[in-house]
């Protein structure tokens, strides 16, 4: 929604408060404005509509579109009821008024159970709460995030002092990054946040027309945002230099590493966005119709509701009933099989030479797991102006006889090197991220699908390995073979499609792996997935930032 003054601005804000008079002042001065402006452009012309179905953009449709944003997401149920009875006061004088597109926060993910989260668990409120306060609003990831409150606080605190806290980068340089690391994926929910974002801090409209339209410095970021969306294993202290010694558009250390950070968060969080297919924020583009409904539709008392929205499947652990008998057991093989190679760990272990062997064996196999049936999509004009070389993509290593030496975290670990050396350029972060990348790795419920009491920690090392591994990083203490022994093809091909080529994510292959578990223990996979991607990129980029500091 785009403001009209400080003093407006202020009475939205409000109604993030934790105190329900603040709330209800906040909501009757919205009103007034609301009616004023219903009024102004009364008598409503009787027109027919035109083709689109939309009315003609208009402040009051921003505010409309805004409204019912509130009227589903906002966590406070008085603002939610409020804005209902608001929106269905301006239909009732003639105004045509929104309704929402799609099936709420994920297209994968029945909305009902999204948001019976923070209905059974009050430290998920809360923090839905404290998120609302800060941006005005609550997004579809927080949402989908929600299932896991634990985690969704680390993240939150984390993105929140890359945005908005002091750091070295101004604050629309911040998000004009995050447009450019978003783009390289054509994740036009995530630039469509950071527009908004970047126009609400004060950033330059002519940025927005292309990267070319940015300043200098901007652009120079624009190869090291492409190897790291992509070949991070390309990535050399020659790259760190260039960016470091260009005169006077040159980054300081400090300022690099704050963009190696936002670059590095928006990458993984892109691929959780089309990993949970999350859907358009309900006010932005792509959220919200003034079509009127189709006959059968839904009334305004839906906009509350959610009537009408419900998918095939609205239970969280899926029925047996609907698979083959061969899928079934899916989950007491995978149990067995965690069982069995606990046993072989304790029996025998493997000398240093085949743990190398199975490393190579693994990374090589998982060069020849394909992505989504590897189609090549073409992003729109309005993403790709954000960013150069649009054809440059994820490769594996080996084709074309390319061969990348393996990068061994006994030679440069985050523990040991890349948390300290976040630490020292760009203080609290190295800490905050440390937070998030254990609390992604040891979130554990001890649960997998309906069984109870399960140690979890072999699984996720695998999950987390196996995607270092793509990457071509190495752990020496680990055994590569358990890969295979855990993870199915179709698992490993929905990993590497999100990881590596995020944008070709599709919910059939959210659908075919892990067929018997529940939508929380995916949201979960996903967050693994993306913290270990985030990660991996890092390390690369700190590697090569250290390199070029020695």
């Amino acid at each position: 929604m785009e403001v009209q003054d400080q003093e407006s601005l202020g009475r939205w804000d409000r109604l993030g408060s934790r105190d329900a008079i603040s709330r209800t002042k906040a909501m009757e001065n919205i009103c007034q404005d609301v009616m004023r402006k219903v009024e102004a452009i009364r008598p409503i012309p009787s027109l027919a509509p035109p083709a689109s179905g939309s009315p003609p953009k208009s402040d009051l449709n921003d505010i409309l579109a805004h409204l019912l944003m509130l009227s589903k997401r906002c966590p406070y149920d008085d603002v939610k009821e409020r804005c209902v009875r608001l929106l269905q006061g301006v239909q009732d004088l003639g105004v045509r008024i929104p309704r929402p597109l799609g099936n709420g926060p994920s297209r994968f993910i029945p909305e009902k159970e999204i948001l019976q989260i923070s209905k059974v668990d009050a430290r998920t409120q809360s923090i839905f709460e404290d998120a609302f306060a800060a941006l005005g609003r609550l997004d579809n990831i927080s949402l989908v995030m929600g299932f896991h409150p634990q985690y969704l606080g680390s993240f939150l605190r984390t993105q929140h002092y890359l945005l908005q806290m002091d750091g070295p980068l101004s604050l629309h340089y911040r998000h004009y990054i995050g447009i450019m690391a978003a783009a390289r994926h054509q994740c036009s929910y995530l630039v469509n946040l950071h527009v908004n974002d970047f126009l609400q801090v004060g950033g330059d409209p002519k940025w927005l027309n292309g990267l070319d339209e940015a300043p200098q410095k901007l652009q120079q970021l624009g190869e090291l945002n492409k190897i790291l969306a992509h070949r991070p294993w390309l990535l050399t202290k020659e790259h760190i230099e260039c960016l470091l010694k260009a005169e006077e558009h040159s980054w300081s250390l400090a300022e690099l590493i704050h963009a190696v950070v936002l670059l590095t968060h928006y990458h993984s969080l892109a691929s959780f966005t089309f990993g949970c297919g999350i859907t358009p924020e309900i006010h932005c583009d792509g959220g919200h119709t003034f079509r009127p409904p189709s006959l059968s539709q839904y009334c305004v008392c839906d906009i509350a509701n959610g009537n009408g929205h419900d998918s095939v499947l609205t239970v969280g652990v899926l029925s047996c009933s609907l698979f083959p008998k061969e899928m079934c057991g899916e989950v007491e093989v995978l149990m067995e099989r965690m069982k069995q190679l606990q046993e072989c760990r304790d029996d025998e272990e493997a000398s240093q030479e085949e743990m190398a062997t199975r490393f190579e064996r693994e990374k090589t196999e998982s060069m020849l797991v394909a992505t989504a049936e590897d189609e090549e999509c073409v992003p729109s004009r309005d993403i790709s102006r954000h960013f150069e070389d649009p054809s440059y993509g994820y490769k594996d290593f080996s084709r074309r006889g390319e061969h990348v030496p393996t990068f061994r975290v006994q030679d440069y670990s985050w523990e040991d090197h890349g948390f300290s050396l976040v630490n020292r350029l760009y203080p609290d972060v190295g800490q905050m991220l440390d937070e998030k990348f254990q609390m992604a790795y040891n979130l554990t419920y001890n649960t997998m699908a309906t069984h109870k009491d399960v140690d979890t920690s072999m699984l996720r090392r695998a999950i987390w390995n196996y995607i270092h591994c793509m990457f071509g990083i190495r752990y020496d203490d680990y055994d590569y073979g358990e890969i295979n022994q855990l993870l199915d093809r179709s698992f490993k091909i929905y990993i590497k499609t999100m990881v590596c080529s995020p944008e070709k994510t599709t919910k059939r292959m959210y659908e075919s792996f892990w067929r018997q578990f529940q939508h929380s223990e995916k949201v979960h996979v996903n967050l693994l997935l993306m913290e270990a991607r985030m990660q991996a990129e890092l390390l690369y980029a700190l590697r090569a930032i250290t390199r070029y500091m020695t």
